[in-house]
């Protein structure tokens, strides 16, 4: 008798989570020592079941996101991002984790209620998105996929202010992720400026403005940022009686907003 659809989402979310647990401990043991024959061969077994696993799910198909995804995991990218084959064990082993949650996530939220052939084909016409897989924190990543379709929402449904101010808040948090990457002494190397670094070490202390010039600066994303308007610069900032209240916000002020966002996480994931 064959298995409901819930039954078998049940059964791969637990086969799933059991090679989550797997991975992390090979990850934890590469860390360690990547040249220890045993450490070695575990990690190709692990690999091995996780390309059988994501199989089943994609249904053996090699154009399914999931698949897709699965391979480009053994690929690391040059300057340019191209694809160049050779990446560090270590780097695969976490961006097949990384897999392994997208495929987790996707059979979480399928509707059971629906007949299937295999747990993921209602989903492979459309693949989850990957808009930021590139930003380092992957607590991060669903938090701004979600605020960046409320956002596209927001500005469809004219709703101005917050499409604004969603963007805005997009484009701070992955700046921040990546200065954060990169770390204060490398910043200072950059030619970041030094009074900002020395008067505030922490970079959560800095202002939006400030994030995005040294970020620039560091040549982590280019000029795009120039074209932001005058009142996404201050987005954050509330009005007080010093200052005049903030203009209302125009289309063109969101949808330029919204522009730069793209253009800055272009320059974030160069294989985009």
């Amino acid at each position: 008798m064959e298995l409901s659809q819930q039954a078998q989402i049940d059964t791969y979310l637990t086969h799933l989570e059991g090679l989550i647990r797997r991975g992390q401990a090979v990850r934890d043991k590469l860390a360690e020592t990547s040249s220890d024959p045993s450490v070695i061969a575990a990690t190709r077994v692990w690999q091995e079941d996780c390309g059988v696993t994501i199989n089943q799910l994609s249904g053996g198909s090699k154009a399914h996101w999931l698949a897709r995804s699965f391979s480009q995991a053994f690929l690391m990218r040059s300057a340019t991002g191209n694809a160049v084959e050779g990446a560090e064990p270590s780097a695969i082993v976490q961006r097949l984790l990384d897999v392994l949650e997208q495929a987790i996530q996707t059979l979480s939220s399928m509707d059971a209620g629906k007949d299937a052939s295999f747990p993921l084909s209602s989903a492979a016409a459309e693949p989850p998105p990957h808009r930021f897989d590139f930003v380092h924190n992957a607590e991060l990543r669903p938090i701004l996929e979600q605020a960046y379709r409320d956002s596209k929402s927001a500005l469809e449904q004219a709703d101005y202010d917050v499409a604004l101010r969603t963007s805005c808040g997009i484009l701070e948090a992955i700046v921040t992720d990546a200065l954060e990457h990169q770390g204060l002494d490398a910043l200072a190397a950059s030619g970041a400026p030094a009074n900002e670094l020395a008067e505030k070490k922490k970079i959560a202390d800095w202002s939006f403005n400030t994030r995005l010039q040294i970020a620039e600066q560091a040549g982590l994303i280019r000029s795009g940022c120039a074209r932001l308007p005058a009142v996404a610069r201050t987005y954050r900032d509330p009005p007080d009686a010093a200052t005049p209240p903030h203009p209302a916000i125009s289309e063109r002020d969101a949808k330029v907003t919204g522009q730069v966002l793209h253009v800055v996480m272009r320059d974030l994931d160069p294989g985009r």
